[in-house]
């Protein structure tokens, strides 16, 4: 018998952050999914191979969206330190990078499943859970385990 996460609500709260040490270099993600009164609902800490850390932030981005779409939200606010992140999924900075412009389709896509998406700029300090998940994501990459998934990284990513 499989047991059904408790209901989220309606707003699941992502705080989400992409570390790569060098850039590129080895890179992981980050994220918390909580309720707007603190309940956590989720963690995410996994190593994404070698990216650039826009690449690592976008990426942590879509892997929130995914696991909020799954949990059943109709409306998330996904937070950031990265202000090109929230800027660009906004729509008030154009994406450049092709790679960038692939996963920017991606995460809205993901998008469009909820009734209503809301980005917001945090600052570094208020995103401390979420980067030090990344950076969790990042060490078990380099010791050849990722965290979150309990098998070895994927294929590099540019």
């Amino acid at each position: 018998m499989r047991v059904l996460p408790q209901d989220p609500g309606p707003l699941v709260i992502v705080a989400c952050d992409g570390a790569a040490r060098g850039n590129p270099g080895p890179a992981g993600i980050g994220v918390i999914l909580s309720t707007p009164d603190g309940r956590v609902l989720g963690r995410i800490a996994r190593g994404i191979g070698v990216a650039t850390n826009n690449v690592a932030e976008y990426t942590a981005c879509i892997e929130g969206l995914r696991r909020a779409a799954e949990l059943g939200a109709r409306e998330v606010v996904v937070r950031s330190d990265s202000h090109l992140l929230v800027e660009q999924l906004s729509g008030r900075y154009r994406v450049r990078n092709a790679r960038l412009r692939e996963l920017h389709r991606e995460a809205v896509a993901l998008a469009g499943r909820f009734d209503r998406v809301r980005y917001e700029h945090v600052p570094r300090e208020l995103n401390r859970e979420a980067d030090r998940l990344a950076n969790r994501g990042v060490d078990a990459m380099l010791r050849g385990l990722s965290p979150g998934t309990g098998s070895a990284p994927g294929p590099p990513r540019a």
